[in-house]
């Protein structure tokens, strides 16, 4: 018989009853008694309940799963792999027939995809999302959860990322069999804090931390943020939530607001998992706004045509927007297009850069 049906039948002697998932067993003086949502049988010899539940095995192999292998040492950790493969949407018999297929889910960057072999246990093949469809064998194959430290740490460009969350993740390699304790932890890696945070709030216990809970504990440079006000019409914890905070830029959930009864306009975004506070690229970026918005406006009078006008407008939203590499050099009817952008710069710029000749700074 095998391993996991013992380990479940002697469970049952033990502890009386073991129930998961829709499986119950209850043993008594009279013997076993089963229970699955389809099935149940009384009365049953040791040998019998064996028997049995070779008849149910997805059942039993799904309770050995959760119980011996999985266990509830962290219990944040069972709950992310449960939410992984539904286990508590859909029914043993439903998620099984979709787990020799392969179950898949994203956590921000990440596609994480779950299957099953034909003794029950479970396989993680972890890659980014972009390469959802790439075959294994032509991706970097890596098995250790610390390799992510590295593939986490440059963009495709071999850029530093200082936002381990933001939305410029590389891709091109594959985690193709890990067991469950790696794949938590490799997604950790990738992601630090993302599993503990997202089990906290499903717990109803995130702490969130809001812009002024945070902006009131910075002290040094970072004290100038303090003399932000949002009161003041201009609303600039909005602008900085839109700037930072966008899915595009962040893959995380900002659940964090201005204050506890005052949430920002901008939306927080649809990601996987949570975030809880302010984060460092958020507070440094603020520190450089304040002081740019502490200066005195000016009135400066520009001559541009229509077209000069709409072409700056595209080149900002280009570069906002990151689509500048995507803009080809044939592509001369975008505004943000390089030809048509070094045109205007020799149109207009004077030798000193200056727009229309108009200086920045007239003394």
């Amino acid at each position: 018989m095998s391993h996991h049906i013992d380990a479940l039948v002697a469970a049952a002697e033990d502890e009386g009853t073991v129930s998961l998932d829709g499986l119950t067993v209850t043993h008594s003086d009279d013997g076993y008694r089963l229970e699955t949502p389809d099935t149940t049988r009384d009365d049953l010899s040791n040998e019998a309940l064996s028997d049995a539940l070779a008849d149910h095995d997805d059942y039993a192999t799904n309770w050995y799963f959760w119980t011996n292998v999985v266990g509830e040492s962290s219990p944040q950790r069972r709950a992310y792999l449960r939410w992984v493969e539904g286990a508590d949407e859909h029914s043993v018999p439903e998620r099984y027939d979709a787990l020799r297929d392969g179950i898949q889910c994203e956590w921000g960057q990440l596609l994480v995809t779950v299957t099953l072999d034909n003794h029950g246990e479970r396989s993680y093949d972890l890659r980014h999302v972009d390469d959802a469809d790439a075959d294994t064998d032509e991706l970097d194959s890596h098995h250790e959860p610390l390799a992510a430290r590295q593939l986490a740490t440059y963009d495709e460009k071999g850029r530093y990322r200082p936002l381990k969350t933001g939305a410029n993740l590389a891709g091109g390699w594959v985690f193709p069999d890990l067991d469950a304790r790696d794949l938590v932890e490799t997604v950790e890696t990738f992601y630090p804090a993302s599993v503990p945070n997202w089990y906290r709030e499903r717990e109803g216990e995130l702490d969130v931390e809001h812009w002024e809970d945070t902006i009131g504990r910075q002290t040094g440079m970072y004290s100038v943020i303090d003399t932000w006000n949002r009161g003041d019409g201009h609303e600039h914890v909005d602008w900085v939530a839109e700037a930072c905070c966008d899915d595009s830029q962040c893959v995380k959930r900002r659940e964090w607001q201005y204050d506890e009864e005052t949430d920002l306009a901008v939306d927080g975004g649809d990601g996987a998992f949570p975030c809880r506070e302010p984060c460092s690229l958020v507070i440094a970026a603020s520190r450089k706004w304040t002081r740019l918005e502490g200066e005195e406006t000016q009135t400066y009078e520009f001559e541009l045509t229509p077209s000069e006008k709409e072409q700056i407008e595209d080149i900002v939203e280009a570069v906002a927007d990151d689509r500048i590499d995507d803009i080809r050099e044939a592509d001369v009817y975008e505004g943000a297009n390089r030809y048509r952008t070094r045109f205007l710069r020799a149109k207009l710029f004077d030798d000193d850069g200056n727009l229309c000749g108009v200086r920045t700074d007239d003394e």
